[in-house]
């Protein structure tokens, strides 16, 4: 069993910069893949970014690229999100999860473990 637990959300202005983690702890194995996931009010979970913690690679959607940054920490098992220029539509609550494959998808059905979310809000 792997726990997620994701930090660093909270209120910001539009532009502004915001780093979030999400520490792994239980039974953790360098195939897994890690993503981020956001979901906003009224809205479907959609894929911000994801890692495979082994080689490295990563995604990102199109929404993002250039501001957010995936990023893992080997020595302390987590994986950060580094996000700039951040607006409006970023708000949204921000879950950390894992699945036990190499493989980055994009589906959240895919990912097995999951955090409790933690809430990033852009105001205007």
């Amino acid at each position: 069993q792997v726990q997620l637990v994701e930090s660093g959300g909270e209120l910001v202005q539009v532009g502004d910069s915001l780093r979030l983690s999400c520490a792994a702890s239980g039974r953790t194995s360098s195939s897994y893949a890690i993503s981020w996931f956001r979901q906003a009010p009224g809205k479907e979970r959609d894929s911000v970014a994801g890692i495979n913690w082994h080689g490295g690679n990563t995604y990102y959607a199109d929404s993002v690229k250039g501001r957010f940054t995936i990023s893992r920490d080997n020595a302390q098992n987590t994986v950060y999100l580094p996000m700039n220029s951040l607006k409006p539509e970023d708000t949204a609550v921000y879950y950390c999860a894992a699945r036990s494959n190499p493989n980055v998808l994009t589906t959240p059905a895919w990912y097995m473990y999951w955090g409790q979310g933690t809430q990033v809000t852009v105001s205007s």
